[in-house]
């Protein structure tokens, strides 16, 4: 399946196969009561989601919408936890893929924490980079999205992104 930029692959509350993202970068987006919407998490090629259903099934948290052009295999989930069943190894490339994705989080932490608001973009820009090597994440998110990534309000970002 290939999704065009902009273009939503799952929506909040729906509830479907799991997905492996070949090519390409996607955002998932929650929705809150109030309306209101955060970024929570950015996919990127080799992630298999929701990651939140690769033991068992779940509505989706968020809806997840291609950043770029993407390439996505769908995953039926009765296929999926059949082979779950079926084959105990399938838990060890969970576990890993599971592995990958807090590893990445940790990342996340590390750019949350960072006491400068200049270093906090400077690490999600070198985090982006190793994913997209010619592209700056400033061309993919918006201000706003990069400030709830990295804790900052959007003000912040310009303002940082003005002196790099």
């Amino acid at each position: 399946m290939f999704l065009y930029k902009g273009e939503i692959l799952f929506r909040q509350g729906e509830s479907g196969p799991l997905f492996e993202l070949k090519s390409g970068l996607l955002k998932v987006v929650r929705v809150h009561e109030d309306g209101t919407a955060s970024l929570l998490n950015l996919i990127v090629p080799g992630e298999v989601i929701p990651h939140h259903s690769l033991i068992s099934e779940k509505d989706y948290h968020g809806t997840a919408m291609a950043l770029l052009p993407a390439e996505v295999e769908v995953i039926p989930e009765k296929e999926w936890y059949r082979e779950l069943s079926e084959n105990p190894e399938k838990y060890r490339e969970v576990a890993l893929l599971l592995q990958t994705k807090l590893r990445m989080m940790q990342q996340r932490i590390d750019q949350l924490t960072a006491v400068a608001t200049k270093e906090r973009v400077v690490l999600l820009q070198n985090w982006f980079r190793q994913y997209f090597p010619d592209m700056s994440v400033k061309d993919v998110l918006t201000q706003e999205e990069i400030g709830q990534f990295v804790g900052l309000r959007r003000e912040t970002v310009n303002r940082v992104l003005r002196h790099l």
